[in-house]
């Protein structure tokens, strides 16, 4: 036998490998890359980074979450900052809607694996054709960022200039609506914490990056459907529908909840009107965003847990965001509900729910839970080994920061700074798998049925 060439190695390989499997391929190349290009001198104003840091930051950015080693804007050079911005974007619109889309643009077409890797980062039903979802999704999604840097260029122009003034509002507008969190601010964006466009932006760019491609898409339709549809008005899907209503609450809930909290703490000396916006604001941000306009060490343990929970739900399938996603806390709530009034079937809205996609939900909430309680428990191991604690809340803080990378959120309470080498690898890992590996997770619950197994008779144990 001959040897095979190269070429025909590689696409040999290429051919073994499941959907997932190249899925993971693909991100792992784009942090690579940028890493490597982020330890130039090019990248940074003084020193040059670090592997490990460019490594961070890379993962970071690719995963779209927003947790930071180095300073965005102080420590990375132009070239760093478009870097990382690239990566952002990559990773927020997903490398393979891009791929795709570059192959339709060549008329390659689009073969099955790509396909597979579309129809599981942005459907839930199936589409008539292709070409024009990819097209729609990059038409939309830059439009979206495109008036976000006009709004935001109305407030930072004045501020920093023309050059760095736009370019400031391109780099937040993309990574708020790629659900980032990463700022070339020190502060982040403390200092705009009683500007209503600056908020009002940034959030409602949070929000529509985090609800889903296609949610989006669905509700242009509604939106021009309904004024020619007066007597039969359209109606959206059941994904549309769970997805804008647990999200609504997700928001409203949190944002009381955060003001009933803080009144008499870190709005203590707040205008009642501020206070309002910057609970409004991290209750949306703490869904996978990752920016926030006060300072998380002055908020209360309570608030903290809140946060944590609005972390781990995350944002919505098919999004830019992570997290275990809100239609699982929609599945949850349904679960429950259905069987406290002893129906055995799960419905949402007069719709039953499959078996499978039940038993799917339930075991990806599972595994994360179990995945994020063994990296808290490696990173307490390896960020306090003489026992001797930094913080009043070392346990707290070392959760907030696992259930922050899991989710692609970004934000800290300060714990970043003081990983160690251990402990930027336990998050760097986290961070990957928060962004591809919940993906892989659900081809492989989801893949083709085997043959069953032998059953036996049945016997119940004791629960509860």
């Amino acid at each position: 036998m001959y040897p095979t060439s190269g070429k025909q190695g590689l696409g040999g390989l290429m051919q073994r490998l499941s959907p997932a499997w190249l899925l993971v391929l693909y991100y792992l190349l784009a942090i690579v890359a940028g890493a490597l290009l982020l330890t130039t001198s090019w990248a940074a104003r003084a020193e040059p980074l670090s592997f490990l840091d460019a490594l961070f930051t890379a993962t970071s950015a690719q995963c779209v979450t927003g947790l930071a080693v180095v300073d965005t804007g102080n420590a990375l050079s132009l070239f760093g900052q478009l870097v990382v911005l690239a990566l952002i974007q990559l990773g927020g619109l997903g490398l393979m809607t891009f791929s795709v889309y570059f192959f339709l643009a060549l008329r390659l077409g689009v073969g099955g694996r790509g396909r597979w890797i579309i129809h599981e980062t942005l459907l839930h039903t199936p589409v008539s054709s292709w070409p024009e979802l990819v097209r729609g999704v990059l038409r939309l999604s830059l439009t979206i960022e495109a008036v976000g840097t006009l709004l935001l260029a109305l407030v930072l122009v004045p501020q920093l200039g023309w050059g760095a003034g736009l370019f400031s509002a391109l780099f937040h507008a993309v990574s708020a609506f790629c659900n980032a969190g990463f700022s070339l601010f020190s502060d982040s964006l403390t200092a705009y914490r009683a500007h209503p466009l600056v908020n009002f932006t940034i959030m409602t760019l949070i929000v529509l990056g985090g609800i889903g491609f296609l949610v989006l898409r669905e509700m242009l339709d509604f939106l021009r459907q309904l004024p020619q549809t007066r007597r039969r008005p359209p109606v959206l899907s059941l994904h549309a529908k769970v997805v804008l209503l647990t999200s609504a609450v997700l928001i409203v809930g949190g944002t009381l909840l955060i003001l009933l909290l803080e009144h008499a703490n870190a709005f203590a000396a707040v205008p009642s009107g501020e206070a309002c916006l910057a609970a409004l604001f991290h209750s949306v941000s703490a869904r996978t965003a990752g920016f926030n306009s006060i300072d998380l060490a002055q908020l209360r343990t309570p608030t903290l847990f809140l946060i944590i929970f609005l972390m781990f739900v995350g944002a919505s399938p098919g999004s830019a965001g992570g997290g275990v996603k809100t239609t699982s806390l929609a599945l949850f709530w349904a679960i429950f509900s259905n069987r406290l009034r002893g129906n055995r079937h799960t419905s949402l809205f007069r719709r039953t729910l499959p078996d499978e996609l039940v038993t799917r939900a339930l075991a990806l909430v599972l595994l994360a839970l179990i995945l994020m309680a063994l990296a808290l428990f490696a990173l307490l191991c390896v960020q306090s080994p003489d026992l001797q604690h930094e913080t009043t809340r070392p346990f707290l803080s070392s959760a907030f920061e696992v259930v922050s990378a899991f989710a692609t959120t970004g934000l800290s309470m300060g714990e970043t700074a003081r990983l160690t080498v251990a402990g930027k690898l336990i998050i760097i890992v986290l961070m990957f798998i928060g962004r591809v590996g919940l993906l892989t997770l659900a081809f492989a619950i989801a893949g083709r049925e085997r043959p069953a197994g032998a059953r036996y008779a049945e016997e119940n144990i004791m629960i509860g």
